[in-house]
């Protein structure tokens, strides 16, 4: 038999049927059909080619009680063919074999394919089918290749039981049911392809199967776009659903679970994706836009991990997690929602990484029920609502965000817990607002360009190193009987008051500095109370501090200057001052000798100017025959505070030794003799939180203490403080900070900063000049430090010949120990009276020589940060004791300590 065989329906030809010549057909042979319409069901269980002689369409081929074309073993080809099914049946069944199906149309019956068999189906146009367009089963190993599937009664392609096809530029459109359906134990691949008017939601993934689409286009549904339920996803080992680990991530290079890349999902009637049960899924690269409901969701106890994806255009949220699914978020965003940015409710975790939420019409961000919310440099921006909700039970940790633009609160915390480090809260209404039984932290943040309130406290919070400024009312308000504590934080550039205490509020605020205020720098209402330590305030519309009737605070060691009146009174106000001193007051109520001993105030309100005592205040506690030096703080004092800070000490030892330099100049200048050469202003070279600005602030002290400065106070500038924004602006900029530190200290953080590498036209080496002349001008006036890590220092000074003559001597500030920053965690739980047992320490000296000291390493603040964190550990743990003791209450134990990063 030759290998060119022909068929005809009538007229000449050697075979009548199809099925007739591939009987008689040997391997290799191609049939060649003439153009007709032939009714029989045609089964190809060889290698013989079947081709239509006219071209494509011209040859029909009608099944009967059966299939079209039926492949049940071997290879072959066919191309060209029309092949339509009848009665239901499937118009092609392969069930084994490789057959090549290339440029067909087929109808009136889907194509089905089973067993082990893996057709190649190929420029085919598949429609009008029946229920369901192209069935892949079995364990078969399909491939289909730029074929367009349309207008099936339900579902355009499903692939069931162990099946793993490979598709490629697959169209699937005008469906009533699914476009895709991938069910049972399936996988396979999608390659660029559309899928687009389905009835239901387009691309639907159940079971326990795991595809893949890259590339994909999904839109129009009249439904959602992609669906993923049951256990999809997860790896299913003797029925447990077993835990994906982290490196089987997208961001590792591997596939994890129902994995989506590069895909568009678009003008959906619902969810542009929907996922719930114990279905895992990935998203990267992928663009959800133009949904008539939620953007994407994640429910029950799915897992998710969205990577560079996006989600705009949506009429409900961006993200929605619920129940107990967990979320993964890595950069992307979701922008312009027709809900809130992101909703989180229920037992749900997410964790969002480098994103952006803008532009929601509700709340940016809501986190409700007991739900685990992780923000990490991420932005939040534009709402008419909260920028970031927190309410229920809920958690919140922040750490870098960016939170602006928002109509109400930049963060409101309404019954949950918040933990947020080195955020940034700016043009909002209010800053933050704490209303929740739960004690939140924030800690060095900034919070600034606020129309209303910078921070609201309702109920309690912890507040550390942060920087509250440029408030249209009051920078801080603490509300009744609400117990915040503040420490080493700025108030500043308010249009109301600093800090506002309201009656039976009780805050613990420490090494706190307000200045610029409109109004007071404190103002502690009728009833309130609280204990002020160490506080700086100056340069206030009202007197630095009031105290309404009845109201108890304690001020110790605050420092008032640069106002008319330092302290007002009502009558019956029974604060008690200690250690306080003023300067550059206009009318001050202090007595002359506040700094040495502890004053109960009574009725200040009506205190004469200098000279006099208030009323009812005895001549001795006035400052009647003091002299000025006895009204200094004492040298003394202030060296035992240095010496008894933690580490540090190549530091005391160069700070005492400079002090009997400068005693020794201050004894020959009064004995009239030459002052030997006295190198006043500093380099401190040293890492984060090594206590520079601790030292430095001290070490003004010192220098008032030996008569070289006239007030020692401490002003803090960075790059940004003394830098302009355009040319003339720099030098009137930095002349104003370094003004306001005459008589003190100024200090400048990160100094390498005004000499940036490789950029000659910047606006930084203006202040550097500018400061060199200043600190000529006023060289007995001022005392200038630069710090900053120690390399960098080092070619900051060298960068301006200046530089290098004024600042001739550095001091080394070394990294903290293990035993040293367990130290600094002992201090702080006696201050807040816990008590560490041995094991305790033990383990928390493991704890930190187990960190890793990289460029993130805080050093000191690393020690709060820790102290802070098993505080809160604590609480999770002694709060469920039905009748905690008092020892229950006060003591840490080891595993309070949190887990090593």
């Amino acid at each position: 038999m030759t290998a060119g065989m022909r068929v005809a329906a009538r007229g000449w030809g050697t075979y009548r049927t199809i099925t007739a010549a591939v009987r008689e057909a040997e391997p290799g042979a191609v049939v060649s059909i003439q153009a007709g319409t032939y009714t029989e069901c045609v089964v190809l269980d060889r290698d013989v080619t079947l081709v239509a002689e006219k071209g494509a369409s011209s040859v029909r081929v009608v099944g009967v009680r059966g299939p079209a074309l039926a492949v049940h073993g071997a290879g072959g080809t066919v191309r060209g063919l029309v092949l339509e099914g009848s009665g239901g049946e499937p118009a092609v069944s392969v069930t084994a074999g490789s057959v090549l199906i290339v440029d067909c149309e087929i109808t009136g019956g889907g194509v089905q394919v089973s067993g082990t068999a893996t057709p190649v189906i190929r420029d085919c146009e598949l429609h009008h089918t029946g229920q369901i367009g192209l069935y892949l089963a079995g364990d078969s190993r399909s491939v289909v290749e730029s074929t367009t599937i349309a207008d099936v009664d339900a579902v355009g392609i499903l692939v069931d039981h162990g099946a793993a096809p490979s598709l490629n530029r697959v169209t699937v459109t005008r469906t009533g049911g699914h476009g895709i359906r991938v069910t049972g134990s399936a996988r396979g691949t999608f390659d660029n392809c559309a899928v687009t008017h389905t009835g239901v939601t387009a691309v639907a993934v159940d079971g326990s199967a795991r595809p893949l689409l890259r590339g994909c286009h999904i839109s129009d549904s009249a439904a959602g776009g992609v669906l993923v339920t049951g256990t999809a996803g997860s790896e299913v080992v003797n029925g447990t659903v077993a835990e994906q680990t982290a490196d089987e991530g997208p961001s590792a290079g591997g596939e994890f679970g129902v994995s989506l890349r590069g895909c568009e999902i678009a003008r959906t009637a619902q969810d542009g994706v929907h996922v719930t049960g114990r279905a895992v899924t990935s998203f990267v690269g992928c663009r959800v836009s133009d949904i008539k409901a939620a953007g994407i969701v994640a429910g029950e106890s799915s897992r998710m991990r969205l990577e560079d994806t996006t989600t705009t255009d949506t009429a409900g949220s961006g993200l929605a997690a619920r129940g107990e699914a967990r979320v993964d978020v890595r950069a992307g965003g979701f922008a312009r929602s027709g809900a809130n940015g992101v909703y989180v409710s229920d037992a749900a975790e997410l964790t969002l990484v480098g994103c952006a939420v803008t532009d929601a019409t509700y709340t940016a961000v809501h986190a409700g029920g007991t739900s685990r919310v992780t923000l990490r440099d991420s932005q939040v921006r534009g709402t008419p609502e909260h920028g970031l909700h927190i309410t229920g039970d809920a958690l919140m940790t922040l750490t870098g965000v960016e939170i602006g633009d928002a109509a109400l609160c930049g963060i409101s915390v309404d019954g949950g817990d918040l933990a947020a480090r080195n955020c940034i809260i700016s043009k909002v209404a209010t800053g933050v607002r704490l209303s929740t039984d739960h004690r939140p932290l924030i800690d060095d943040c900034d919070i600034t360009s606020c129309t209303g309130v910078g921070l609201d406290i309702a109920a309690a919070g912890i507040v550390t190193d942060t920087r509250i400024s440029d408030t249209g009312a009051t920078g801080v308000f603490i509300r009744e009987s609400a117990a915040a504590w503040l420490t080493d934080c700025s108030i500043t550039d308010t249009k109301g008051t600093g800090l506002v205490v309201q009656a039976d509020a009780a805050p613990r605020v420490r090494g706190v500095a307000i200045a610029r205020t409109a109004k007071n720098g404190l103002y502690v209402a009728a009833s309130g109370a609280g204990r002020f330590e160490n506080c700086d305030i100056g340069a206030t519309g009202y007197p630095a501090v009031y105290v309404g009737s009845e109201a108890a605070p304690l001020l110790r060691g605050c420092f008032f200057h640069d106002m008319d009146e330092d302290l007002k009174m009502e009558e019956d106000a029974a604060a008690t001052v200690e250690s306080c001193r003023s300067q550059d007051v206009k009318v001050p109520t202090l007595p002359e000798d506040a700094t040495a001993v502890s004053v109960p105030w009574g009725a200040v309100a009506g205190a004469p100017g200098p000279g006099g005592p208030a009323p009812g205040v005895p001549a001795t506690a006035a400052g009647a025959g003091q002299t000025a030096s006895d009204s200094a703080e004492s040298l003394t004092e202030v060296l035992d505070e240095l010496h008894g800070l933690v580490g540090l000490e190549g530091v005391k030892t160069d700070v005492s030794t400079m002090v009997k330099v400068m005693q020794m100049v201050r004894q020959r200048t009064e004995a009239g003799l030459a002052a030997p050469p006295l190198s006043r202003h500093l380099v401190f070279a040293g890492n984060s939180g090594t206590g520079k600005t601790t030292v430095a602030r001290l070490y003004g002290r010192i220098l008032a203490a030996v008569g070289l400065l006239s007030r020692g106070h401490l002003v803090e500038a960075d790059r940004g403080s003394l830098v302009g924004e355009y040319v003339g602006h720099t030098a009137p900029k930095t002349t104003a900070i370094f003004r306001r530190a005459l008589g003190g200290v100024l200090f400048i953080d990160e100094a390498y900063a005004l000499t940036p590498g490789g950029q000659s036209a910047d606006y930084g080496k203006e202040a550097i000049s500018t400061l060199v002349k200043l600190m000529e001008d006023y060289r007995d006036d001022v005392v200038v430090i630069v710090a900053g890590y120690p390399d960098e220092m080092e070619g900051f000074v060298d960068a301006n010949p200046g530089l290098a003559s004024r600042f001739t001597r550095t001091l080394v500030f070394d990294d903290y120990d293990g035993e040293e920053l367990s130290q600094i965690v002992e201090w702080n739980a006696r201050q807040h009276e816990y008590e560490l047992p041995e094991d305790t320490l033990v383990a928390l000296l493991d704890y930190f020589a187990s960190l890793v000291r990289d460029d993130r390493f805080g050093n000191g603040r690393t020690a709060r940060q820790t102290f802070q964190r098993m505080t809160e550990r604590h609480a999770q743990r002694v709060v469920d004791l039905i009748a905690p003791t008092t020892e229950d209450l006060v003591t840490l134990l080891p595993e309070d300590l949190p887990p090593v990063k």
